[in-house]
């Protein structure tokens, strides 16, 4: 037939029941399921149903029973109906909970193992999760390739490197490569340069970029060009730098000429680099002033 509202039970549920072994002299019992208090259940004692709570028949709170007088065994029996049950937590299984159970974003920084104070999670080759051990104060992380975890390693620094300056004029004859005479140190981290010139140190080789100067100036007339350039182990670059001045009615108009250049090389230890010079003037001597060589090792 039809009705209204909800479909009527169909089955019904069964009360649990305990039976319990009777022990003389003994008031104290154990439930087979927690509850939260003695309402929660009813017991009998030899088919008598018996008063709960505090100063009457039993009290019951978790899986503890405790009568108020204790039974006699072969004498009296007892049981009880549970009305109600405490819910219980259980633990899952080890390896029983998947990805499938978990809420995306459910695990939190909280929930997660401690760890040691600076350390990175990092994963290894077969995809696990590890631990980038910390590094010290300065240090970068560097990647280690593919199958290991990155590590803490020495920032890199562009040393050695090196700022010279000329405190002295370098005389010169007019249209000569001269060696320019650089005594005086603004800086040298690695101790490279001696004797107007910079030797890489054992050990580093690489890239490295030089910037020069070298102003020129006819001792007794005008010039006509002037030249710096960089000597790589005795030997002149293929690359070199000049200023042209052009005359005015026929005459050279220039009686000072300063010459930039920068440049990049690639070095092995025991290298030396140098700064050369020269200048074409009317007539006469050359002298070379206001000179600077300046360097350093590029990161790679």
């Amino acid at each position: 037939m039809s009705y209204l509202g909800n479909a009527p039970a169909r089955s019904f549920i069964s009360f649990e029941r305990q039976v319990f072994t009777i022990v003389n002299s003994q008031t104290a019992y154990a439930l087979s399921h927690s509850v939260t208090n003695e309402n929660d259940i009813r017991l009998v004692v030899n088919n008598v149903v018996q008063e709960p709570g505090s100063g009457k028949a039993y009290t019951a709170t978790g899986t503890a029973l405790t009568l108020s007088a204790a039974l006699t065994n072969g004498t009296d029996e007892m049981y009880c109906v549970f009305l109600g049950r405490a819910t219980a937590t259980s633990a899952p299984g080890a390896g029983s909970i998947g990805t499938a159970q978990l809420a995306s974003d459910s695990v939190t920084l909280a929930k997660m193992a401690s760890g040691t104070d600076g350390n990175i999670i990092s994963y290894d080759a077969s995809g696990n999760p590890v631990a980038v051990a910390t590094g010290s104060a300065g240090q970068i992380l560097t990647s280690a390739g593919a199958g290991a975890p990155p590590t803490f390693a020495a920032a890199g620094a562009n040393t050695p490197n090196f700022f010279v300056i000329s405190n002295a004029t370098t005389n010169a004859s007019d249209n000569t490569w001269t060696k320019v005479a650089l005594a005086s140190e603004v800086f040298d981290s690695a101790n490279a340069f001696a004797s107007s010139k910079f030797t890489v140190p054992s050990g580093q080789g690489g890239k490295y970029h030089f910037s020069f100067k070298a102003m020129s100036a006819g001792a007794s007339a005008y010039q006509k060009t002037g030249y710096s350039n960089l000597y790589l182990n005795g030997s002149s670059l293929s690359a070199n730098y000049e200023t042209i001045i052009f005359q005015e009615s026929g005459v050279f108009n220039m009686d000072r000429i300063g010459v930039h250049g920068s440049v990049i090389l690639n070095l092995s230890a025991s290298d030396y680099i140098e700064l050369y010079a020269k200048a074409d003037v009317e007539s006469g001597s050359v002298y070379i002033y206001n000179a600077f060589l300046g360097g350093y090792k590029i990161i790679e």
